[in-house]
């Protein structure tokens, strides 16, 4: 059965519209016949044990994979007359971490979809890209290698090109795993910040209660779709029994 997140205003067209998306791997199917959409001003939470399809999910609302069938719309919008509004923090683990590149090089280009073919940046560009520095506080590390930063620091600069991107959806692929305090910290009260702003924001996450606590809404999966909507309504012990296959502490 297909859900979707709720929508308060009947009239308002949904950010993220997810229509009856099916995505395979090798042949195989990963994801099946998933709908849901993403309200403006909403941080949503994409809920699922490991193999149940998240990051597949994501790369294809993104372009990464390709679709099988079904479409992803951004306010009524395909894929490509959006691009340049849509900004992606990747699972670390894939990145090149050894491409020579500093700090404050990355942040930069978070400015490259807004410039004109063969544009470089201009003296506008680079201070937005250092105002996102400073709002992660980053600024400090803008000449170090990306290679020599923490797993936090790594997360923090890759928010920083998002965040100089000035995009309207922002995509997290577990942005949360293995970062220290001070960077959760910094990441939720950006993330909280955007959403006041009215962006759409859709997060990989693992963490079962900060998803109840922190998001406004919840889409859990295991290849299908379980449920949509509310965290407390959706995260219900017998969902989480049919996607985990078991019991949860």
């Amino acid at each position: 059965m297909n859900a979707r997140l709720s929508n308060n205003l009947s009239d308002k067209k949904a950010a993220i519209t997810v229509n009856n998306v099916t995505m395979r791997y090798q042949e195989a199917p990963v994801v099946q016949d998933l709908s849901f959409n993403v309200e403006p001003g909403t941080m949503v939470a994409l809920v699922g044990p490991n193999g149940a399809g998240k990051s597949t999910l994501f790369k294809g609302m993104l372009g990464l994979h390709p679709l099988v069938s079904g479409e992803v719309l951004f306010n009524g919008e395909p894929l490509n007359n959006v691009r340049r509004q849509i900004a992606y923090l990747p699972q670390k683990s894939e990145v090149n971490w050894d491409f020579p590149l500093t700090v404050g090089e990355l942040a930069v280009m978070g400015r490259y979809p807004r410039l004109s073919w063969f544009k470089r940046p201009r003296k506008q560009d680079k201070e937005i890209a250092a105002k996102a520095l400073e709002m992660v506080e980053m600024t400090e590390f803008k000449h170090r290698q990306i290679s020599e930063l923490s797993g936090g620091q790594k997360q923090r600069a890759f928010l920083a090109r998002a965040l100089a991107q000035e995009a309207d959806y922002y995509f997290l692929d577990e942005a949360f795993q293995g970062i220290d305090v001070r960077s959760s910290e910094i990441l939720w009260e950006i993330l909280e910040d955007l959403r006041a702003a009215g962006k759409a924001i859709v997060i990989v996450h693992h963490d079962l209660e900060a998803v109840d606590q922190r998001f406004d809404q919840a889409v859990l999966l295991h290849r299908k779709l379980i449920a949509a909507g509310d965290p407390a309504t959706t995260l219900t012990k017998e969902n989480l029994n049919t996607a985990y296959g078991g019991p949860q502490s």
